[in-house]
């Protein structure tokens, strides 16, 4: 890839915002910060993309998460399976929530639609949302155990879990054959609501997953027992976790966490 020519074109064709732009024009001096931002697109591996945030092919933004979800439609629309929509959730680094409505009005302009989230939500309840609302595949967007300049795009399947051999390396060729920002798609979120490709996951489904929760208690007497003498102390894993963790133990009854 010629960094140069990629910089220029970033920075001069109208399908960029002027935020992106004025970005890369602040390191048009650092020669060194444009060819890293630019040598490559960023690596869509097995479970998806990740990288630091910012304007270039090499990093984590709106148009690399916009073109990596337009090679997902593609593979998707070839399997037959658009009408079962796709799932989505995120967590709470920086533009996670932008990356998900991004990445939903891509599927929805592709006539796939999207179930996101109304608030960031754990990996696992990503996955149940995508079985139980009989999706053809799932977004996490998370940048997992990563810094915080970090953001990223996971991808699972039908069955909830990260795509594998064969099917990632099938994703991986649809994206790469995405060349051209002109041919990735996007409409307006109203337009996607009213036409019935944009969907809000909500209380329903966060009251579903918490009885199947429930259902996995081996020992419920025993905590019933010591749930009023426990001392719990939980840490949430970039912020997902808190609602959902803290509301189970709450319903069986732990006071002290």
């Amino acid at each position: 890839m010629d960094y140069r020519k990629e910089y220029e074109f970033w920075l001069n064709d109208p399908y960029f915002d002027e935020n992106t732009k004025a970005e890369l024009r602040s390191i048009a001096g650092d020669e060194k910060e444009i060819e890293d931002r630019f040598y490559r697109e960023l690596e869509f591996g097995t479970g998806g993309l990740r990288g630091v945030l910012g304007a270039g092919t090499n990093r984590m933004n709106i148009y690399v998460v916009r073109k990596a979800t337009q090679g997902l439609a593609n593979y998707i629309k070839k399997a037959g399976t658009q009408d079962k929509g796709v799932a989505i959730s995120y967590d709470s680094r920086r533009l996670s929530p932008e990356f998900a409505d991004e990445a939903a009005l891509n599927l929805a302009a592709n006539g796939i639609k999207a179930y996101v989230f109304d608030c960031l939500h754990p990996t696992p309840m990503l996955s149940y949302a995508v079985r139980e609302l009989g999706c053809t595949a799932g977004l996490m967007i998370t940048a997992s155990h990563n810094p915080p300049e970090y953001n990223g795009y996971k991808v699972y399947w039908e069955d909830g879990a990260q795509i594998t051999a064969p099917r990632d390396k099938e994703i991986i060729s649809e994206v790469l054959a995405v060349t051209d920002y002109a041919k990735v798609l996007s409409m307006d979120k109203e337009e996607a609501v009213a036409k019935g490709l944009y969907e809000i996951i909500g209380k329903e489904l966060d009251d579903k997953y918490m009885a199947e929760l429930k259902k996995q208690i081996i020992h419920l007497e025993m905590i019933k027992e010591a749930s009023d003498k426990l001392s719990i102390v939980y840490t949430p894993f970039n912020g997902t976790g808190n609602l959902p963790v803290k509301r189970i133990l709450k319903e069986l009854g732990f006071e002290k966490v």
